[in-house]
Protein backbone atom coordinates (compact mmCIF):
# COMPACT_ATOMS: atom_id res chain seq x y z
CA UNK A 1 0.00 0.00 0.00
CA UNK A 2 1.22 3.41 -0.92
CA UNK A 3 1.74 6.02 2.28
CA UNK A 4 0.18 9.04 0.32
CA UNK A 5 1.44 11.66 3.10
CA UNK A 6 0.90 9.56 6.05
CA UNK A 7 -2.58 8.33 7.52
CA UNK A 8 -3.08 7.96 11.25
CA UNK A 9 -4.96 5.40 13.19
CA UNK A 10 -8.38 7.11 13.91
CA UNK A 11 -10.81 5.54 17.01
CA UNK A 12 -13.43 4.10 16.72
CA UNK A 13 -15.91 6.27 17.73
CA UNK A 14 -19.70 7.53 16.38
CA UNK A 15 -18.55 11.32 17.80
CA UNK A 16 -15.61 11.11 16.09
CA UNK A 17 -16.88 9.97 12.71
CA UNK A 18 -19.76 12.41 12.49
CA UNK A 19 -16.88 15.41 13.09
CA UNK A 20 -14.98 13.71 10.51
CA UNK A 21 -17.91 13.69 8.07
CA UNK A 22 -19.31 17.20 9.33
CA UNK A 23 -14.96 18.36 8.80
CA UNK A 24 -15.16 17.13 5.03
CA UNK A 25 -17.97 19.95 4.18
CA UNK A 26 -20.93 17.08 4.43
CA UNK A 27 -24.25 18.59 6.08
CA UNK A 28 -26.91 17.18 7.77
CA UNK A 29 -25.48 13.31 8.42
CA UNK A 30 -24.72 11.74 12.07
CA UNK A 31 -23.36 7.96 12.71
CA UNK A 32 -24.74 6.47 15.64
CA UNK A 33 -23.63 2.89 17.41
CA UNK A 34 -26.23 0.03 16.79
CA UNK A 35 -26.55 -2.73 19.31
CA UNK A 36 -29.34 -4.26 17.05
CA UNK A 37 -30.81 -4.33 13.76
CA UNK A 38 -34.44 -5.08 15.06
CA UNK A 39 -37.32 -3.50 13.00
CA UNK A 40 -37.69 -1.15 15.82
CA UNK A 41 -34.26 -0.08 16.76
CA UNK A 42 -34.15 0.74 12.83
CA UNK A 43 -37.52 2.78 12.35
CA UNK A 44 -36.00 5.06 15.55
CA UNK A 45 -33.14 5.98 13.07
CA UNK A 46 -34.57 6.65 9.94
CA UNK A 47 -33.77 7.12 6.98
CA UNK A 48 -30.45 5.14 7.50
CA UNK A 49 -28.09 5.71 4.61
CA UNK A 50 -25.78 3.03 5.19
CA UNK A 51 -23.94 0.72 7.95
CA UNK A 52 -20.57 0.63 8.77
CA UNK A 53 -19.36 -2.75 10.44
CA UNK A 54 -16.15 -2.70 12.39
CA UNK A 55 -14.23 -6.67 12.60
CA UNK A 56 -11.32 -7.71 13.76
CA UNK A 57 -8.87 -9.28 11.09
CA UNK A 58 -8.12 -13.07 12.19
CA UNK A 59 -4.87 -13.49 11.52
CA UNK A 60 -3.52 -15.43 8.27
CA UNK A 61 -7.12 -15.06 6.84
CA UNK A 62 -7.89 -12.36 4.04
CA UNK A 63 -9.97 -9.05 5.22
CA UNK A 64 -11.87 -9.72 2.09
CA UNK A 65 -14.08 -12.13 0.32
CA UNK A 66 -11.99 -13.53 -2.46
CA UNK A 67 -14.08 -13.60 -5.92
CA UNK A 68 -14.24 -16.92 -5.65
CA UNK A 69 -16.52 -16.82 -2.82
CA UNK A 70 -19.70 -17.89 -3.75
CA UNK A 71 -22.76 -16.18 -3.56
CA UNK A 72 -20.69 -13.34 -2.21
CA UNK A 73 -19.73 -12.68 -5.77
CA UNK A 74 -18.13 -9.24 -7.12
CA UNK A 75 -20.32 -7.10 -9.20
CA UNK A 76 -18.37 -6.74 -12.56
CA UNK A 77 -21.48 -4.50 -14.00
CA UNK A 78 -21.71 -1.88 -11.15
CA UNK A 79 -20.53 1.06 -13.11
CA UNK A 80 -23.06 3.06 -11.34
CA UNK A 81 -21.68 2.48 -7.86
CA UNK A 82 -18.55 4.46 -6.45
CA UNK A 83 -15.88 1.48 -5.38
CA UNK A 84 -12.60 3.12 -4.23
CA UNK A 85 -9.90 0.23 -3.24
CA UNK A 86 -8.12 0.77 -0.43
CA UNK A 87 -4.23 1.83 -0.97
CA UNK A 88 -3.00 3.18 2.11
CA UNK A 89 -2.92 1.90 5.62
CA UNK A 90 -5.13 3.26 8.22
CA UNK A 91 -7.41 4.44 6.12
CA UNK A 92 -10.58 1.94 6.08
CA UNK A 93 -12.53 3.74 8.37
CA UNK A 94 -12.23 7.00 6.51
CA UNK A 95 -13.03 4.78 3.20
CA UNK A 96 -15.93 3.29 4.35
CA UNK A 97 -17.57 6.69 5.32
CA UNK A 98 -16.64 7.95 1.83
CA UNK A 99 -18.13 4.78 0.20
CA UNK A 100 -21.38 5.55 1.69
CA UNK A 101 -21.85 9.50 1.17
CA UNK A 102 -20.44 8.96 -2.48
CA UNK A 103 -23.84 6.48 -3.28
CA UNK A 104 -25.96 8.39 -1.72
CA UNK A 105 -27.63 11.03 -3.73
CA UNK A 106 -29.89 12.16 -1.04
CA UNK A 107 -27.06 13.11 1.15
CA UNK A 108 -25.52 17.12 0.87
CA UNK A 109 -21.97 16.18 0.36
CA UNK A 110 -20.95 19.95 0.22
CA UNK A 111 -18.88 22.12 -2.69
CA UNK A 112 -15.52 20.07 -2.24
CA UNK A 113 -16.85 16.33 -1.98
CA UNK A 114 -18.98 17.16 -4.76
CA UNK A 115 -16.73 17.99 -7.00
CA UNK A 116 -14.21 14.94 -5.89
CA UNK A 117 -17.23 12.93 -6.62
CA UNK A 118 -17.44 14.56 -10.31
CA UNK A 119 -13.84 14.67 -10.55
CA UNK A 120 -13.06 10.73 -10.27
CA UNK A 121 -16.50 9.27 -11.60
CA UNK A 122 -14.85 7.88 -14.27
CA UNK A 123 -11.62 6.67 -12.64
CA UNK A 124 -11.16 3.07 -12.05
CA UNK A 125 -11.34 1.27 -7.93
CA UNK A 126 -7.60 1.74 -7.89
CA UNK A 127 -7.61 5.36 -9.40
CA UNK A 128 -9.99 6.43 -6.93
CA UNK A 129 -8.18 4.99 -4.08
CA UNK A 130 -5.32 6.98 -4.80
CA UNK A 131 -7.21 9.88 -5.17
CA UNK A 132 -8.73 9.83 -2.18
CA UNK A 133 -4.95 8.91 -0.77
CA UNK A 134 -4.40 12.42 -2.33
CA UNK A 135 -6.99 14.51 -1.40
CA UNK A 136 -5.78 17.49 0.92
CA UNK A 137 -9.19 17.73 2.42
CA UNK A 138 -10.01 14.22 2.99
CA UNK A 139 -6.34 13.77 4.56
CA UNK A 140 -5.75 16.61 6.65
CA UNK A 141 -9.84 15.59 8.21
CA UNK A 142 -8.71 11.98 9.11
CA UNK A 143 -5.29 13.35 11.12
CA UNK A 144 -6.94 16.12 12.44
CA UNK A 145 -7.82 13.31 15.27
CA UNK A 146 -4.80 11.47 15.74
CA UNK A 147 -3.42 11.11 19.36
CA UNK A 148 -1.48 13.64 20.37
CA UNK A 149 0.95 12.09 21.97
CA UNK A 150 4.99 12.54 21.87
CA UNK A 151 5.92 8.84 22.45
CA UNK A 152 3.72 7.35 19.87
CA UNK A 153 3.83 8.54 16.29
CA UNK A 154 1.40 6.18 13.98
CA UNK A 155 2.04 7.47 11.14
CA UNK A 156 5.91 7.44 10.88
CA UNK A 157 6.78 4.27 13.22
CA UNK A 158 7.56 1.52 10.85
CA UNK A 159 7.22 -0.80 13.92
CA UNK A 160 3.21 0.74 14.94
CA UNK A 161 0.57 -1.68 15.29
CA UNK A 162 2.78 -5.10 14.53
CA UNK A 163 1.94 -6.56 18.02
CA UNK A 164 -1.87 -5.46 18.42
CA UNK A 165 -4.85 -6.34 16.42
CA UNK A 166 -5.68 -5.40 12.69
CA UNK A 167 -9.60 -4.23 12.39
CA UNK A 168 -10.94 -3.37 9.47
CA UNK A 169 -14.08 -1.54 8.33
CA UNK A 170 -16.55 -2.12 5.59
CA UNK A 171 -19.75 -0.36 4.69
CA UNK A 172 -23.19 -1.94 3.37
CA UNK A 173 -26.18 0.20 2.09
CA UNK A 174 -28.69 -0.01 -0.99
CA UNK A 175 -27.51 0.80 -4.69
CA UNK A 176 -30.43 0.87 -7.12
CA UNK A 177 -32.07 -2.10 -5.79
CA UNK A 178 -29.36 -3.64 -4.69
CA UNK A 179 -27.85 -4.53 -1.33
CA UNK A 180 -24.12 -4.08 -1.27
CA UNK A 181 -20.58 -4.73 0.44
CA UNK A 182 -18.57 -2.31 0.20
CA UNK A 183 -14.62 -3.23 1.52
CA UNK A 184 -11.78 -1.45 0.08
CA UNK A 185 -9.28 -4.52 0.53
CA UNK A 186 -11.80 -6.47 -2.27
CA UNK A 187 -11.65 -6.65 -5.89
CA UNK A 188 -15.05 -4.45 -6.23
CA UNK A 189 -18.54 -4.05 -5.03
CA UNK A 190 -19.92 -7.24 -3.91
CA UNK A 191 -23.59 -7.45 -4.91
CA UNK A 192 -25.57 -9.61 -2.26
CA UNK A 193 -29.11 -9.40 -4.09
CA UNK A 194 -32.15 -7.67 -4.78
CA UNK A 195 -33.48 -5.28 -1.64
CA UNK A 196 -36.19 -2.45 -0.88
CA UNK A 197 -34.86 0.78 0.68
CA UNK A 198 -37.36 0.24 3.55
CA UNK A 199 -36.19 -2.79 4.24
CA UNK A 200 -32.43 -3.27 3.50
CA UNK A 201 -31.06 -3.48 6.76
CA UNK A 202 -32.72 -6.82 7.41
CA UNK A 203 -30.36 -8.37 4.45
CA UNK A 204 -27.38 -6.46 5.88
CA UNK A 205 -28.31 -8.35 9.02
CA UNK A 206 -28.34 -11.53 7.69
CA UNK A 207 -24.71 -10.54 5.62
CA UNK A 208 -23.23 -9.18 8.83
CA UNK A 209 -23.96 -12.41 10.88
CA UNK A 210 -22.67 -14.82 8.10
CA UNK A 211 -19.50 -12.78 8.65
CA UNK A 212 -19.30 -13.15 12.18
CA UNK A 213 -20.33 -16.60 11.64
CA UNK A 214 -16.46 -17.38 10.17
CA UNK A 215 -15.47 -16.19 13.90
CA UNK A 216 -14.92 -18.11 16.96
CA UNK A 217 -17.71 -18.15 19.70
CA UNK A 218 -15.14 -16.67 21.43
CA UNK A 219 -14.65 -13.82 19.27
CA UNK A 220 -16.22 -10.04 20.44
CA UNK A 221 -14.29 -7.75 18.87
CA UNK A 222 -17.50 -6.24 17.16
CA UNK A 223 -18.75 -3.04 16.33
CA UNK A 224 -21.61 -1.69 14.00
CA UNK A 225 -22.86 1.93 13.23
CA UNK A 226 -25.07 3.84 11.08
CA UNK A 227 -25.34 7.08 9.09
CA UNK A 228 -28.40 8.44 9.59
CA UNK A 229 -29.55 11.68 9.30
CA UNK A 230 -29.04 14.36 11.74
CA UNK A 231 -31.31 14.24 14.56
CA UNK A 232 -30.85 18.06 15.17
CA UNK A 233 -32.69 18.49 12.17
CA UNK A 234 -35.13 15.48 12.52
CA UNK A 235 -35.92 16.98 15.40
CA UNK A 236 -36.24 20.47 14.76
CA UNK A 237 -38.55 19.77 11.38
CA UNK A 238 -40.78 17.78 13.87
CA UNK A 239 -41.01 20.75 16.15
CA UNK A 240 -42.10 22.82 13.26
CA UNK A 241 -44.93 20.70 12.35
CA UNK A 242 -46.18 19.91 15.45
CA UNK A 243 -46.30 24.04 16.10
CA UNK A 244 -47.99 24.51 12.83
CA UNK A 245 -50.54 21.49 13.68
CA UNK A 246 -51.49 24.03 16.73
CA UNK A 247 -51.60 26.90 14.89
CA UNK A 248 -54.52 25.30 12.92
CA UNK A 249 -56.24 24.18 15.60
CA UNK A 250 -58.66 26.69 17.47
CA UNK A 251 -57.77 26.98 20.94
CA UNK A 252 -60.65 25.23 22.53
CA UNK A 253 -60.20 21.70 20.12
CA UNK A 254 -59.39 18.02 21.74
CA UNK A 255 -56.23 17.42 19.71
CA UNK A 256 -54.00 20.55 20.98
CA UNK A 257 -53.43 18.31 23.91
CA UNK A 258 -52.27 15.10 21.99
CA UNK A 259 -50.12 17.79 19.99
CA UNK A 260 -48.78 19.30 23.34
CA UNK A 261 -47.54 16.41 24.74
CA UNK A 262 -45.69 15.50 21.48
CA UNK A 263 -44.23 18.37 21.53
CA UNK A 264 -42.84 17.94 24.82
CA UNK A 265 -41.64 14.18 23.96
CA UNK A 266 -39.81 15.81 20.92
CA UNK A 267 -38.36 18.87 23.31
CA UNK A 268 -36.83 15.77 25.43
CA UNK A 269 -35.27 14.31 22.64
CA UNK A 270 -34.25 17.57 21.26
CA UNK A 271 -32.36 18.21 24.33
CA UNK A 272 -30.61 14.65 24.63
CA UNK A 273 -29.19 15.32 21.59
CA UNK A 274 -27.86 18.28 22.25
CA UNK A 275 -26.29 17.25 25.50
CA UNK A 276 -24.67 13.89 23.57
CA UNK A 277 -23.06 16.34 20.73
CA UNK A 278 -22.13 18.61 23.48
CA UNK A 279 -20.47 15.10 25.50
CA UNK A 280 -18.77 14.44 21.65
CA UNK A 281 -17.14 17.45 21.05
CA UNK A 282 -15.52 17.91 24.71
CA UNK A 283 -14.35 14.29 23.79
CA UNK A 284 -12.92 14.93 20.80
CA UNK A 285 -11.36 17.82 21.94
CA UNK A 286 -9.32 16.00 24.61
CA UNK A 287 -8.69 13.21 22.07
CA UNK A 288 -6.50 15.88 20.44
CA UNK A 289 -5.23 17.98 23.47
CA UNK A 290 -1.87 16.99 23.92
CA UNK A 291 -1.56 16.46 28.25
CA UNK A 292 2.58 16.17 28.33
CA UNK A 293 3.34 19.39 29.35
CA UNK A 294 0.53 19.85 32.73
CA UNK A 295 1.55 16.52 33.59
CA UNK A 296 5.24 17.35 33.48
CA UNK A 297 5.00 20.71 35.36
CA UNK A 298 2.76 19.16 38.10
CA UNK A 299 5.27 16.62 38.47
CA UNK A 300 8.28 19.32 38.48
CA UNK A 301 6.18 21.37 40.87
CA UNK A 302 5.71 18.49 43.19
CA UNK A 303 9.09 17.54 43.00
CA UNK A 304 10.16 21.93 43.82
CA UNK A 305 8.09 20.96 46.98
CA UNK A 306 9.53 17.97 47.88
CA UNK A 307 6.18 15.94 47.56
CA UNK A 308 6.90 13.61 44.66
CA UNK A 309 9.16 11.09 46.12
CA UNK A 310 6.86 9.79 49.00
CA UNK A 311 4.15 10.08 46.76
CA UNK A 312 5.94 7.56 44.34
CA UNK A 313 6.82 5.65 47.70
CA UNK A 314 3.16 5.40 48.90
CA UNK A 315 1.99 4.32 45.49
CA UNK A 316 4.77 1.53 45.17
CA UNK A 317 3.71 0.36 49.19
CA UNK A 318 0.02 0.06 47.67
CA UNK A 319 1.29 -1.55 44.54
CA UNK A 320 2.92 -3.88 47.35
CA UNK A 321 -0.49 -4.70 48.86
CA UNK A 322 -2.73 -5.27 45.87
CA UNK A 323 -3.58 -9.06 45.07
CA UNK A 324 -2.37 -10.84 42.32
CA UNK A 325 -4.26 -11.98 39.98
CA UNK A 326 -1.96 -14.94 39.49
Amino acid sequence: MAEAGNWCLIESDPGVFTELISGMGVNGVQVEELWSLDSESMEKLQPVYGLIFLFKVQQGAPAAPTPDDAPRAMDGGSDHVFFAQQVIHNACATQAILSILMNRPDIDLGHELTNFKEFTADFSPDMKGLAISNSDLIRSVHNSFARSDPFVNEMNDPNAGKDEDLFHFIAYLPIHGALYELDGLSHGPVNLGPCDDDHWTDKANEAIQQRMARYSAAELHFSLMALTRDRLDTYQEQLEEIDAMLLSLPEDADERKQFSHQRMQVEHELHIEQEKRERWHRENTLRKHNFIPMIYQLLRSLSKRNQLEPLITEAIEKGKKRPSNS
